[in-house]
C-alpha cells in the first residue's frame, strides 16, 4: 500500500484471477500517518487499533476515501469494473459497538450475521462488479465503527460460501507464516491450530499476525473452503502458508 510500484503488481495479478472476486484492504499505515500530522496519537492493542471519536474521522477519510478510492480507479484502469464499498453501502457490513470490558476500543464494530451481506455482493458479482470494501462498518442507527480488515474478509468468505467455493488470500509483507521472522526462507508451507498456539506462546508470532490466523482459522470452521497467507507477489497463495484444521 505504500509503494505505488508494488501496489501496481499486485492489482495487475488481482487483475488476472479468474471468477468473480473481491478485494478488501486496509490502509492503517496511512491512518496512524494522518493522524501523527493532526497531532493524534495513534493506540494499538495486540495489532487492533483503539478508535476514539477523532481517529475515527481519519479512519472513515483514509479507508474509505482516499485509499478506497484510489484502488477502484487503478483497478478501472487495468479494465476491472471495480466498485467501492464501506459496510454501509448495501448495509453488506451491519455491526454493533464493541462492549467495553478489560479494553475499552472505542468506536470498534463487531460484525452480526446478515443475509444482506451475501444478497449484495452476489448480486454485484453476478452482474460482473468487483467490489473492494474498505474496513468501516455501521450500527444501523448512523454510527460507522472502525473493524479489523482481516475480520471482515473472514465474514465476507463465509456469508458467500453457500453460493461460491471461497478461497480467502491475506498477502503479506512477508512470503507466509515463518519460523524465523528474520528469515523470509523460513516460511510455513501449512499450519494447523497446535502449531499456531505453540508459535504463539514462544512469541514467534505476535502483533497484527495474530488476528490475521485466529480470523483464519474460525473461517475455515464456517465454510470458507481454503485459507492462504502469502506475500504481496503470490496473490494466489501457492507459495505461502496453507492454513489447515488439522
Amino acid at each position: 500500500m505504500n509503494d505505488p510500484d508494488k501496489l501496481d503488481q499486485v492489482l495487475e495479478r488481482f487483475a488476472r484471477v479468474p471468477g468473480p472476486k473481491i478485494m478488501v484492504h486496509g490502509g492503517g499505515s496511512h491512518a496512524s500517518e494522518l493522524c501523527e500530522r493532526l497531532g493524534i496519537e495513534p493506540k494499538m492493542v495486540n495489532g487492533r487499533r483503539i478508535t476514539d471519536e477523532a481517529t475515527l474521522e481519519v479512519v472513515t477519510m483514509v479507508y474509505a476515501g482516499l485509499v478506497n478510492k484510489n484502488l477502484v480507479a487503478q483497478l478501472q484502469a487495468k479494465n476491472l469494473n471495480a466498485v467501492g464499498l464501506s459496510g454501509a453501502d448495501g448495509n453488506i457490513l451491519p455491526a454493533v459497538k464493541r462492549p467495553v470490558m478489560e479494553i475499552d476500543y472505542g468506536f470498534v464494530g463487531d460484525l452480526q450475521d446478515s443475509g444482506s451481506t451475501s444478497h449484495t455482493l452476489e448480486i454485484m458479482l453476478e452482474h460482473g462488479m468487483v467490489p473492494v470494501c474498505c474496513p468501516l462498518t455501521h450500527d444501523g442507527r448512523g454510527q460507522l465503527l472502525n473493524t479489523n480488515a482481516d475480520t471482515i474478509a473472514r465474514h465476507l468468505g463465509i456469508a458467500l460460501s453457500g453460493q461460491y467455493e471461497v478461497t480467502l488470500v491475506y498477502c503479506l509483507d512477508k512470503p507466509g507464516v515463518l519460523l524465523d521472522p528474520a528469515d523470509s526462507q523460513s516460511v510455513l508451507s501449512k499450519l494447523d491450530p497446535g502449531h499456531y498456539q505453540q508459535l504463539a506462546a514462544e512469541g514467534t508470532i505476535d502483533g497484527g499476525m495474530i488476528p490475521k490466523l485466529d480470523n483464519a482459522f474460525a473461517g475455515l470452521k464456517l465454510g470458507i473452503k481454503q485459507i492462504y497467507l502469502c506475500d504481496w507477489q503470490d496473490i494466489t497463495g501457492s507459495s505461502g502458508t496453507k492454513i489447515t484444521l488439522s
